[in-house]
């Protein structure tokens, strides 16, 4: 089975006319008639013009002081869960999907009604946990090959391409373009399978190896060249983009994954597009590498400020716990409703390991101090809304 999605506006079949010029790699015509682009093995020779100096000298800075804010941050407990979910909602949004954060929340809640498709909700829940799950593993397991597949099981586990070989890289071709195309009508079209091999192979060694090259910069290269490769019959786009972020962590650039790239990628999704393949067609390196390191500086400059807004709505809810016999205990309970602000009386029970009716007791508090309304109407199973801490969490 192969995977069929459009992502540029060029729309004509490959044409090797239109490779000549590239050092990113070469189209070659395959036994089966269609012609099939090969990446060269990264890096490539590029010019460090001022330009480039200046866009990665900012991307550092911005990066950096958005890295300290989360080191420093005063309430750490709750900076993880919105910027996972946020980028979960996003990068998944640019493939296609329909669900927001709050139909997430809800989710997770149990709110959604039977009779409402969760299909999109799911695909969103499974990028969150391939996320945590890729966090978690970098404690054991550098970002590798291995590490790939393993997030891409998760990711698709039981969603949409949840049947095109979980976890597997594929083993035939696949291509990128309109519903309908074929690999000789498609405007793209990766490496034929033992090619494909070769060069997840020779990314793989780039990646584990030490370089000259700055980190933003190999995290961009790194990016281009799996989203040239392929591997996967669905789910490329966004295992790609799961990885700059666990890169960025991996090599100490960021303390948590609070960067929302994703935000900045579906602002400018066709000049995206576009610049991904002029990287293939015309080795326009340089412009792809602007781009990508303007998004780092725009989006650090972004989270940081959402960062700001999260630390101060917090710090206002501060007084309910203060005022409390038990502090420690209510401000665990804020913590929890930051990381969930669709939060059921069970789930605030099982996160702190309380009895169900002291969960109830605490959620009952907050909504006598204005900050948490019951939405269900239920005597039982209620579900409590923080709608003020939902828009600082959704960025609104």
């Amino acid at each position: 089975m192969l995977y069929l999605h459009f992502v540029c506006g060029r729309r004509a079949p490959v044409d090797p006319n239109d490779y000549r010029n590239s050092s990113a790699g070469e189209v070659r015509l395959t036994p089966a008639g269609y012609w099939a682009f090969i990446p060269r093995p990264l890096p490539p020779e590029l010019a460090w013009s001022l330009p480039l100096v200046t866009g990665l000298s900012e991307a550092e800075r911005e990066l950096s002081r958005l890295a300290g804010a989360a080191a420093a941050f005063p309430y750490p407990r709750i900076l993880l869960s919105p910027f996972i979910r946020s980028e979960a909602v996003i990068s998944s949004r640019i493939e296609g999907t329909r669900a927001s954060l709050l139909d997430l929340y809800n989710y997770e809640a149990g709110q959604l009604s039977l009779l409402e498709s969760t299909d999109d909700v799911r695909e969103v829940m499974n990028y969150a946990h391939a996320m945590e799950y890729g966090l978690e593993r970098l404690k054991t397991l550098p970002v590798s090959l291995r590490l790939v597949r393993e997030l891409h099981a998760r990711l698709v586990h039981d969603v949409r391409g949840g049947s095109l070989a979980p976890g597997e890289f594929r083993r035939s071709q696949n291509w990128i373009g309109p519903v309908g195309s074929t690999p000789a009508t498609a405007p793209y079209v990766p490496p034929p399978v033992e090619e494909m091999r070769r060069a997840l192979d020779a990314l793989e060694k780039f990646i584990q190896a030490s370089s000259q090259i700055p980190p933003l910069v190999r995290a961009a290269l790194i990016h281009y060249q799996f989203e040239a490769i392929h591997p996967f019959l669905d789910g490329n786009g966004r295992v790609g983009r799961l990885l700059v972020v666990l890169l960025l962590c991996e090599w100490g650039l960021l303390p948590q994954p609070v960067l929302n790239l994703s935000a900045y990628i579906e602002r400018y999704r066709q000049v995206y597009y576009d610049l991904l393949l002029g990287v293939s067609t015309n080795g326009q390196w340089e412009a792809w590498l602007l781009f990508f390191l303007k998004g780092i500086s725009e989006q650090s400059r972004l989270d940081l400020s959402r960062m700001q807004l999260l630390g101060e709505a917090r710090s206002r809810c501060q007084p309910l716990a203060v005022r409390e016999r038990n502090p420690q205990r209510m401000a665990a309970v804020l913590d929890v409703l930051f990381t969930r602000p669709v939060l059921s009386v069970r789930q605030l029970a099982s996160a702190l390991d309380m009895p169900l009716k002291t969960a109830g007791v605490y959620l009952a508090k907050l909504e006598r101090a204005g900050l948490v309304r019951e939405v269900t109407g239920f005597h039982r199973n209620r579900v409590f809304r923080a709608d003020e801490i939902l828009k600082v969490v959704a960025g609104m």
